[in-house]
């Protein structure tokens, strides 16, 4: 996706959503990711590009949290509406002081490719194109699956995800892969969570078209 608006806010929530990781130049090599066709899932740890340093400019990679200027210590998540603020590190938001991500992915293939080299099909991803990767790493369900964890606010405020309309002379307009990943995205709700006018038609950039649509009484339709 090219734009921030509609980004899945979490890896996995639209499990459908296809991506591709490509390497850097020197990292174009088979042997760099020799064995990596034995795992199921890839964590990234990537940087939010698109969005304005915290603080009074761009932090160097070895300053330390505490040297960041006038850092955000507040939040608001979506979860909670958009309105109940949380501190920065009890929450995922994008605005951080270091500006990294973290995301869990599904790999889909490797394809080797003669301009690219290796590239790493993924499904689930929450990043915009173009976002820089400082890193993959291999998840490793001993180490990283913890099922009986807590998850804070989250485990007391549900998430329901809208019912998705799409006008059957839009929908033929996308391939089928493409349809459910677009009513997946669009069932999360892209909206900023303060935003609650029915009358309002939001847009956003999807598989090369422009697509616009309205949220009435819970449900997403795609009017053009």
């Amino acid at each position: 996706m090219t734009s921030k608006f509609g980004i899945p806010r979490q890896s996995g929530v639209a499990d459908k959503l296809p991506g591709r990781i490509v390497l850097e130049p020197q990292y174009r090599s088979a042997e760099a990711v020799r064995g990596l066709e034995a795992f199921s899932h890839l964590w990234l740890i990537w940087g939010f590009s698109a969005n304005p340093p915290v603080g009074a400019g761009p932090v160097p990679a070895r300053t330390s949290l505490k040297g960041v200027c006038n850092p955000r210590l507040t939040v608001r998540p979506p979860r909670l509406g958009g309105n109940e603020r949380v501190g920065v590190f009890a929450s995922r938001s994008p605005f951080r002081p270091n500006g990294l991500g973290l995301s869990s992915v599904y790999i889909d293939n490797v394809e080797m490719t003669a301009a690219y080299g290796p590239v790493i099909h993924v499904l689930g991803a929450d990043l915009m194109d173009g976002t820089p990767i400082y890193d993959i790493k291999p998840y490793v369900a001993y180490t990283d699956s913890h099922p009986d964890a807590r998850s804070g606010f989250v485990d007391t405020h549900e998430w329901q995800p809208l019912k998705v309309d799409i006008p059957s002379s839009l929908a033929r307009l996308f391939s089928p892969a493409e349809l459910e990943a677009l009513r997946q995205v669009l069932s999360q709700d892209p909206r900023p969570q303060y935003h609650d006018d029915p009358s309002r038609i939001y847009g956003m950039p999807f598989a090369g078209r422009d697509v616009h649509f309205q949220v009435i009484d819970g449900i997403v339709r795609v009017v053009r």
